[in-house]
Formats: structure tokens, sequence, C-alpha cells
């Protein structure tokens, strides 16, 4: 990231820096900023990071980022491609920086799935997304708690949010949504290389055809991020996904809204995570 921003600036590093260093601190033992950036031979290297970006080192222990790591290396990617819409070339740049860190044993952060979602029209513009890049059950439970208040658009946050943090249904709040059949919504293995069929979960919160019968962890399949861009950038898709059910109403969704905040802070403060101020996500931009 550093070497790719130092061509095309942007505040991806900023942020990918404060996803990393967060996760780091959740860990145990804890991986402090200095651990994951420098060594005897990375001095520099954590020295210019500092001075550029000390914002990530200042806030990693206070603020909350609204995504995991690998999404902000996506970005990054699709940033770079000339043409956003050649998920091919994207899909290959991803798999081979993967195939890199395996050839170096390290795979931790790394995302295993890429989803594709485009409007059912060869001009449209294509919404990439990726699979939690986390490693562990709490973290993922956080990383999609932050989102789901952070980040996602309200229908993949509302759906997502009618069964975390377990695979039961609550019986109070349905925001499942249903995709029209002109929206296109596609994952693929990147270390496979191929197209993977959505999991159980991803039928039961987005009404996407699946034969498959295992539930992941919701909200942890690379088909939130993709469709939660989709829906903030193409409102005519997003009219047509609103939640039917009469118990996705405003006061429900609050009530939802407020119990996935008391979870999120009940796993950080068992991790030993200390925040303070609910609104502390981290913003790259401020």
């Amino acid at each position: 990231m550093v070497k790719l921003n130092a061509k095309h600036p942007t505040l991806l590093l900023d942020e990918i820096l404060h996803s990393i260093f967060f996760l780091g601190k959740l860990n145990d033992p804890e991986f402090y900023p200095e651990s994951i950036v420098g060594n005897d031979d990375d001095v520099d290297m954590l020295k210019m990071l500092r001075k550029c970006f000390p914002r990530p080192f200042a806030l990693y222990s206070s603020h909350l980022p609204k995504r995991s790591p690998f999404s902000c290396f996506l970005d990054m990617i699709v940033h770079l491609c000339e043409r956003k819409d050649d998920e091919k070339e994207i899909i290959k740049r991803l798999q081979d920086f993967i195939s890199q860190l395996e050839y170096s044993k390290s795979k931790a952060l790394v995302s295993s799935t890429i989803c594709v979602s485009q409007s059912n029209n060869p001009k449209s513009v294509k919404y990439y997304g990726v699979s939690m890049s986390t490693s562990g059950c709490y973290p993922g439970r956080i990383m999609v708690a932050a989102s789901c208040l952070s980040s996602w658009d309200s229908n993949v946050a509302d759906a997502v949010m009618t069964y975390y943090p377990t695979k039961t249904k609550k019986q109070d709040f349905d925001g499942t949504i249903k995709l029209p059949q002109h929206v296109r919504c596609q994952a693929f293995n990147l270390h496979l290389g191929r197209e993977k069929p959505p999991c159980r979960s991803c039928g039961n919160l987005f009404g996407l055809e699946t034969s498959e019968t295992t539930q992941s962890d919701y909200g942890n399949c690379a088909e939130a991020e993709s469709l939660s861009d989709l829906l903030k950038d193409v409102e005519n898709v997003r009219e047509q996904v609103r939640p039917t059910s009469k118990t996705c109403t405003d006061e429900n969704r609050e009530t939802v809204k407020k119990s996935v905040l008391t979870q999120l802070k009940r796993l950080l403060r068992d991790l030993k995570f200390k925040w303070d101020n609910d609104e502390n996500f981290y913003d790259p931009r401020v």
C-alpha cells in the first residue's frame, strides 16, 4: 500500500493503517503499531508513517474502523485499474497479491472472497466488495457491527441486524430484502479463481437464489459490502429493495440498532478495548 500510495496518493493508506493497528490491539497478545510496521530494518518506514499519517497511531486505541483492512486494499486496486468495469483484471491483481502473501506464509487479514454487483446492463457501473479480513470470532463480529452502525447502506445494515449476532432471525424485526432479478450479485473465490454461489445466509438476507445450506456469519460475506456500495449509488435499485415486513419500522430499527451497539460494547469490553464515545468511528478525511 505504501508503494501504491506513493504513485497515486489517496486516503486509503491512512485508513488501512488505522484498521490494521486496531485489529492488532484486539489481538492477544496485543500487536503494537511499532511491532507491525517496524523492525530493525524498517526504522525509516516507521518514522515516515508516523510523520505522514499521525492519526492512525494516535487513534487506533480509541476509534473503531468502519471496515476491514482488505476492503481498503480492494479500493486501492480498483482506483488504480484503468477500467473500473474490468473485473477480471481486478480479481487477478488481488490474486497476485494473495499469492505473494501465501508464498511468504503470511495469510493474516486477507479476504477469501470478492463480490461484483451491478444493474443488469452492460454499461452499468460495477461495485466490488470483499469478505471480512479478520481472524477470530470477536474481531469479525466487531467489524460487522461497526459496519452496520457506521458505513453500510441502511438496507444492507437492516438485513444483517435482523440476524446479528446469532444465526437466528429476530422475531420482532425483519429488515431482510430481495434483490430484483435485473441486479447481478456474483461472488468469486479468490484462492480458487472461480465463481462462488451465495451461502444460505446471503439467501436469507438478500433473497439471492441458492441451493447452499451452510450459513456463514451474517454480514461476513463479500455480498454485503458490494451490495451496500451499489445501493448507495443507484437510487432506483435502492427503492426496489426496501424491506416489506411490517416489523421493519423506524421504532423497531432504533431498538435493534441499540441492541447491536450494546453487543458491540460488550465485545470490546471483553477484549479490554476502551470505547468511550459511541460516535468514535475513524474517518481519514477528518
